[in-house]
């Protein structure tokens, strides 16, 4: 049981370090704040667990079943993407004052928006749904209930992302002074919204 767990740990470990949108996404949210990075974190981890739960359950199997279904997510995902990106864009054509000023009366909202921009991200992605019924059923023991035992290795998967995506978190944090500067954040914030609305098309035209 021990070395299964510390096969799945270290498959977790691979994925997570697979850069893809949510990477993205998170280091762009880290850019405005610790607190809306983290929330972000959280919001696609919430994502994560959903869809293990959903393989568990076995309803992806009817997402693979189904091209009408799969296309629907896909590009509902490919729109999400592309919303994600274009916003970043025009985030970074803004100048500094403007920018603080829109996040400062976007305080309040920021928590819930961040939170919800990582679930929302996450949920939109049909390869995510596909991947997770592929990938925990690997690490199910032979003899062990299979339901419960892949709803605790999707938490366990959440929960470990949450700690490997916090320290981009950190990071960016420690970074900060520099990140802060106006040609730096607005290069990061064109590279982040480039890469997005490039995955975003590229989800729309794949087959």
């Amino acid at each position: 049981m021990l070395s299964t767990l510390l096969a799945f740990l270290g498959a977790c470990t691979l994925i997570a370090a697979s850069p893809g949108p949510s990477t993205m996404l998170i280091i762009r949210q880290s850019l405005r704040s610790r607190r809306a990075g983290f929330l972000t974190v959280l919001g696609n981890e919430t994502g994560v667990f959903i869809w293990g739960v959903v393989a568990a359950l076995g309803l992806t199997a009817l997402l693979l079943a189904s091209q009408l279904a799969y296309d629907i997510m896909r590009i509902a995902g490919a729109i999400t993407l592309i919303v994600f990106g274009i916003k970043a864009l025009i985030d970074a054509r803004r100048g500094p004052g403007e920018e603080g000023d829109r996040e400062a009366a976007a305080a309040v909202r920021s928590g819930w928006t961040s939170y919800r921009s990582g679930l929302l991200l996450n949920l939109a992605n049909p390869k995510a749904a596909v991947f997770a019924m592929s990938f925990l059923p690997q690490f199910v023991p032979a003899g062990a209930p299979h339901l419960p035992t892949m709803i605790g290795l999707a938490a366990i998967w959440a929960i470990f992302e949450v700690g490997y995506y916090g320290l981009y978190v950190w990071f960016v944090g420690r970074m900060r002074k520099v990140i802060s500067r106006a040609n730096v954040r607005k290069r990061l914030e064109q590279v982040s919204g480039g890469v997005l609305l490039a995955l975003g098309v590229r989800m729309a035209v794949e087959g």
